[in-house]
This record gives structure tokens, sequence and C-alpha cells, in this order.
């Protein structure tokens, strides 16, 4: 069992906001620091592709695949989910005409990544509109089902979402878009850690995510997963030697994504500590630690719904390890003013923003606040947190 003493966040600081950049464990960042030591003493033999640095990040890459249940040659490093969804989007030949189907809970920052693809090549980007509250996932499908034309060639969805902490259905999307004969990219910042994570059995054409979320490894670390025979297509963002460099033992994938000119590896070799730190953490596994955040999220979503009177906003099997709360009747900018006082006097670290990021009706989409809870945390920081929501928005 974890406590905050193997982390290095404020103790005066109620940290429940783990979901935006997570926080990484005091031996991982050591285990970061011995790897920065070895690169020093030896930059060219640590650094060089043909010397130790392919080793190593192969190594990582078993213990990753081993994780998420996928052949580790299918796996590339990046630095982050927006990284992997550009380079996926970059790559993609799009005609004018084709279409880019999102959803309004979509992340901004890869939403704005298919707005520059398309924009480039006349295609167009469609949104769909899963709405928030909701009953259950038939509502994701069905609102995804809708956007669906036949100028539809690629769908990139969240598997957890950003802004309203939904699970969506991932499964039953890529087999839906399958079905319409259309690739799916799959958003994945917050799975690894959070979920359960098997892509055999999922199937995507492509899945990006990050390590230094819920896995909590350092920042500026995540992987992107691509079909093996999409991989001749794919490049990553920066193009470096391996494009016309091929080497006859390894793919032009692997090597391209292995080397975009001199960068700091260390937060991707660390990942094994990381995912050792949290394997440890309690009998059972990375599995029980990850039912126990899942159960203290549904908690808080009971705790905090009753704190606001509202009715949860989507039912259990949604939620994650991150939970969001309409707030009902509140403007927007109250709700930045909101948030901004929870930190400033209250030194509660929870975001209030948008709910729906990209709502397109003509109805009005509540703020939102959001909690995501990670071993540290506790419900009693969840019920306080409860309590000064009532206080500071006048609910008695």
């Amino acid at each position: 069992m974890s406590d905050r003493t193997d982390w290095c966040l404020d103790p005066n600081l109620d940290f429940l906001n783990h979901g935006s950049f997570g926080a990484t464990p005091r031996v991982v960042m050591r285990e970061r620091v011995d790897l920065l030591e070895r690169l020093e003493r030896d930059p060219i033999s640590f650094l060089a592709p043909e010397r130790d640095l392919e080793a190593s990040l192969d190594h990582v890459r078993h213990i990753l695949a081993e994780l998420i249940n996928v052949a580790p040659q299918d796996l590339a490093f990046v630095r982050n989910a927006t990284d992997g969804v550009n380079a996926v989007l970059r790559s993609l030949a799009l005609e004018q005409g084709d279409e880019v189907l999102i959803t309004n809970h979509g992340y901004n920052a890869c939403n704005n990544a298919v707005r520059f693809a398309t924009q480039r090549s006349n295609a167009i980007t469609r949104i769909a509109e899963v709405p928030f509250p909701l009953e259950g996932p038939a509502q994701v499908l069905q609102a995804i089902e809708a956007a669906i034309s036949d100028r539809t060639r690629l769908l990139v969805i969240d598997h957890v979402t950003s802004a309203t902490g939904l699970v969506f259905p991932v499964r039953d999307i890529i087999k839906l878009a399958h079905q319409h004969g259309i690739r799916v990219m799959i958003d994945g910042a917050h799975a690894p850690g959070m979920l359960p994570l098997d892509l055999r059995a999922m199937q995507p054409d492509y899945y990006t995510a990050n390590h230094h979320k819920w896995l909590c490894g350092p920042k500026a670390s995540g992987f992107l997963y691509v079909r093996a025979d999409l991989q001749s297509e794919t490049q990553p963002t920066i193009i470096s030697h391996a494009y016309n460099r091929p080497k006859p033992d390894r793919s032009q994938f692997t090597s391209s994504f292995d080397w975009m000119g001199t960068h700091d590896p260390t937060p991707i070799l660390a990942l094994p500590a990381a995912i050792q730190f949290l394997s440890n953490l309690r009998p059972g596994g990375l599995a029980t630690h990850m039912r126990r955040n899942h159960e203290m999220a549904v908690e808080s979503q009971v705790i905090l719904s009753k704190s606001l009177n509202v009715e949860p906003p989507c039912p259990a099997e949604m939620i994650g390890s991150l939970v969001s709360i309409p707030l009902e009747g509140l403007s927007l900018s109250s709700a930045y003013q909101l948030g901004a006082a929870l930190y400033a006097e209250e030194r509660i670290e929870a975001p209030v923003f948008e709910g729906i990021p990209f709502n397109l009706t003509k109805q009005d989409s509540p703020p939102c606040v959001r909690v995501s809870l990670q071993c540290y945390n506790n419900l009693d920081q969840v019920q306080r947190f409860g309590e000064v929501l009532r206080k500071r928005l006048n609910l008695g």
C-alpha cells in the first residue's frame, strides 16, 4: 500500500487531479536520475542506436507489450498521446471530400490535429455528438453510428474522455467502424494503468497512450501501436535518419520512432520501474490496484453528486478513475473563478472546465468539476471537497 511519502506531492495540497499530468513516485524519479547519470558518463554508448539505445528501448518495449497484450514490434515510443495522434494523421493520405469523424468529448489537442489534417487536404472534420449526462454506452454507439457516412475514412475517439471522464465502449465502436470499412484511431491517453488493456482483443488500427498519467512514469513518455500492415505508411512527426537508412534486422517503423534526433530517452527507460512500483502496491498486483482506484472513483461520484444535488451523470460501468460532475446553473466564467479559488484559498487541486468541449447543439452544456484519483488519495479528501463545493455554491 502506498502513502504520500512515496510521492513528492505537497502535503498541504489535496491533489485530486492525477489525470492531468500524473504524479511520479520517488523511486521512479531516482531510477530516471540514475539513467541520466549513466547517459552523461558515456553519452555516445547510451544514445547511439547501434550501441545501447536500441537494446534498451526493446527491453521496455517487451515489458509494455506484455502489459497490453500486443506484439512488441508493433509498438513505437512517442512523447505523449498527442504526438501519437499527430503522427498518424500527418501520415494519412486524405483526399478532397474524405471525412474524419471525432466526438464532441474529444481532447482539444487531438481534435485540433484532426482539423489541421483535414483542412490541408480539403477533407472534412465531422463531429458525433455524444450526450452528457448519459444513461449508458449505447448512447455513445448511437451517436457515432449516426455520424458515419460513406465518406468516413477514419474515426478518432478517446478510450477515456478527458473532460467528462467516460470510459467509451471501444471494442463495440471499433467493431462498428470496421463493419463500415473505417479505420479507428484510439486516443488512450488515460487508459494504461487505469483500465486492463488487451489490444489483441480490441483490434484497433491505431492506439496511442501516455506512460506518465496512470502508469506514473516520468513526463514525456508514451506509446503508439500501429497495425502491422499500416506501419510502412506511418511516419513520426519528425523525419530523421531512418527514412533513407533501412536496417536489415529492424523495421523502418521501429527505427524511425526510436530515433528522431537527439532526445532524452530516460522517461521511457524508467517505465519498468513505474510498472513495478504499481504492481507491488497491493496483493494481486496492478489489477488489484486499478480496481481499488475504480472503486474509489465510483464512491466519489456518489459523494459529489449528493453534495451538488444532482443525479450521477453516468453509470458506474463507464467510470475508470476519473469522475466529472456537472455544475448545473453555473456559467463558464463563474466555473473558472471557482477553480481558481479552490486552489488558491482551499488548497484543492481539481479542474473546473467545459463539460463537453465541442457542444454543437443549441442547448447549453454546463461546466463540470472533475476528480481523478490515485492510490495516494482517500475518500476523506473527496468528502471535504464536496463540502467546500456546497459552501461556495450556496447549496446549504
